[in-house]
């Protein structure tokens, strides 16, 4: 149960929240510890930024205020830097023939208020041409052989995964649009479905790269967050990001991802986004994907405030090793009655991985599989 101050502090947070996104008067008046609880909230979700623009003439501690200033200049300067890398890369791979989108991160930006106010991640960047196709011409452009004693490119199922440049920006080459899903019938229609609408409909906007359509945004986006929820953890950025979609989205395009969601099995964690979107936001009705999922919407929003951006800040990550499995594994048992389908195929991949790593891992001496070289 949430004690009145914990349910006091999330009320001003969201209030701010959406004063920072669509305008909505801040009636509160916090105090200084308050104050204090929101910045160490917007912190945890990575929304210093968003926040900053709404607080930053509101009275609060003046060092609390001077730091979150620092911050948010710091925020607006790093996007300025991840705008200019993600066009060079568009016109890089231009000059090679081959067309490109910038998916999630700062194609999302660009969309809020103010543009630069979004604390950024990585750059994603689709190619085209599929795996092997990508994967050689990166090589011939010599992106997979890394600095010399730096961190090595890694491939994944759908993305190279770059090492951070001179200016700390990470790049992923995506080969395939987006992670998908680990239930394989419902990856195969999520996957060429994306893969068919991002070859389609991708156009440049002002700040020099590639976008994808908003129907295919809200599509995989949605397939990321259900991912990363159901693996670890999502954050209230990327909330917020799918809260911009929706507002964007014609109802055409609100229509084809509706009809869609079951087959590329995404309805549970879209109905727990449209709850949280309605009761964080205030996102109208007529924007919303579906049903608002009343019982998977709350439990969506207490892993996102007890665990932050991406699950990074869950109290079980800071747990001993035989620990943090044995919470991991509960945590999934767990989620079987948010998407028994879905998490059915989390379990299968689990093992297959602990069966079929079980000689690297004798031979590297580790229980985990994150402690393999690749």
């Amino acid at each position: 149960m949430v004690n009145p101050t914990q349910k006091t502090m999330d009320n001003i947070f969201f209030m701010l929240l959406r004063t920072a996104m669509n305008g909505e008067p801040f009636t509160a008046n916090p105090t200084d510890d308050e104050w204090h609880s929101v910045y160490a909230e917007a912190k945890r979700q990575s929304l210093l930024g968003v926040l900053y623009s709404a607080v930053c003439r509101m009275k609060m501690p003046r060092d609390m205020a001077l730091q979150w200033a620092t911050e948010a200049e710091a925020i607006s300067g790093m996007n300025q830097l991840m705008n200019k890398e993600a066009a060079r890369l568009t016109r890089l791979f231009a000059g090679h023939g081959r067309q490109t989108a910038i998916l999630k991160g700062q194609a999302n930006a660009r969309l809020y208020p103010n543009p630069l106010s979004r604390q950024p991640g990585d750059i994603d960047i689709w190619v085209e041409g599929g795996r092997e196709n990508v994967l050689q011409l990166l090589r011939e452009m010599g992106m997979m052989t890394g600095r010399d004693n730096a961190e090595k490119p890694t491939t994944s199922y759908h993305h190279v995964h770059l090492p951070a440049n001179e200016q700390g920006i990470t790049v992923e080459v995506h080969f395939r649009p987006a992670s998908g899903n680990l239930n394989p019938l419902t990856n195969h229609r999520l996957q060429q479905w994306l893969l068919g609408r991002i070859t389609d409909s991708c156009q440049q906007v002002e700040q020099g790269f590639n976008v994808p359509s908003l129907q295919f945004a809200l599509v995989m986006q949605l397939a990321h967050i259900q991912r990363h929820f159901l693996s670890g953890g999502i954050g209230l950025r990327q909330v917020c990001d799918y809260y911009l979609l929706l507002q964007s989205a014609t109802e055409e395009d609100r229509h084809e991802v509706s009809s869609n969601l079951k087959r590329f099995g995404l309805a549970h964690t879209a109905g727990a986004l449209m709850w949280l979107l309605e009761k964080g936001l205030h996102l109208d009705k007529e924007l919303m994907l579906c049903q608002p999922d009343n019982y998977r919407g709350e439990w969506m929003l207490r892993e996102i405030m007890e665990g932050g951006n991406f699950g990074h800040y869950a109290k079980r990550q800071e747990q001993g090793l035989w620990r943090r499995f044995f919470l991991s594994k509960r945590r999934q048992m767990q989620l079987m009655r948010f998407d028994f389908k879905e998490m059915a195929w989390v379990e299968i991949k689990y093992w297959k991985a602990i069966i079929k790593t079980l000689p690297k891992r004798i031979r590297y001496r580790t229980l985990s599989l994150k402690d393999i070289p690749r």
